[in-house]
């Protein structure tokens, strides 16, 4: 693992932005794209970069399930505001979270992640160690697959939304095991709440009580964190 080691999340965003850059001038051509707050400062410098993504195409994480694309609180509408209102891409994939039949839509997922491989993952990372929506004991051979959100990735979400109980308990994810298909992974974390999350996934043992932790068996993985985030690694 590379650990990247900034003052703040904007210079985080410069680095992964950088990153982002070499790749598709390395011939990069699918990227693996996440929400949150974390990717939002490389959102931002992509969008006033020069970069034609137009001939790209991008694979999201996750969605939640039970929300439409428009709704305000979707996956799908966070991609298209933070980015690809501004920066088109040939194809945007996002899980179909308004789909209610599970199989049927993480089997049309997989088959898009298949069809696309992908170049580079963007990751962000929660407090109990999850990637996408993979929690704690999340198979690290798993494809996309309907989870439920454990009780402190609900209260983390909480904050998006007018009243807890609006807040999704399911959501469609990709799996670990997609995730590390991916030829580069860069993980972006911010904060002193991602201090334990962080010192797990490089100092940890590797194990599914801390999903991130797979990304040691990762051949080409950065990790981007500001000194919070980074105050409990060895």
């Amino acid at each position: 693992m590379n650990i990247i080691k900034v003052k703040d999340q904007q210079m985080g965003g410069k680095e992964a932005f950088n990153l982002v850059k070499a790749d598709i001038e390395n011939g990069a051509k699918v990227l693996g794209l996440a929400t949150g707050s974390s990717p939002i400062t490389l959102y931002n410098e992509m969008t006033s970069s020069d970069i034609d993504f137009s001939n790209m195409t991008s694979v999201n994480l996750d969605e939640y399930v039970g929300l439409e694309a428009d709704n305000e609180q979707s996956y799908h509408y966070f991609m298209n505001e933070h980015l690809f209102s501004k920066k088109p891409f040939k194809n945007s994939y996002v899980p179909d979270g308004s789909n209610p039949d599970a199989e049927a839509a993480t089997k049309a997922y997989d088959k898009i992640i298949e069809d696309n491989p992908i170049d580079l993952q963007i990751l962000g990372i929660g407090r109990n160690g999850h990637i996408g929506f993979n929690e704690p004991g999340s198979p690290f051979d798993g494809k996309t697959r309907k989870v439920g959100l454990t009780e402190s990735t609900i209260e983390a979400n909480t904050r998006f939304f007018d009243d807890e109980k609006d807040v999704p308990r399911f959501a469609y994810s990709m799996g670990i095991g997609s995730i590390m298909k991916a030829k580069k992974i860069v993980l972006l974390a911010y904060g002193e709440n991602k201090a334990d999350a962080i010192a797990a996934t490089v100092d940890g043992p590797v194990t599914e009580d801390c999903p991130a932790s797979a990304l040691q068996n990762h051949p080409d993985v950065t990790i981007i964190v500001d000194e919070a985030a980074a105050s409990k690694l060895k």
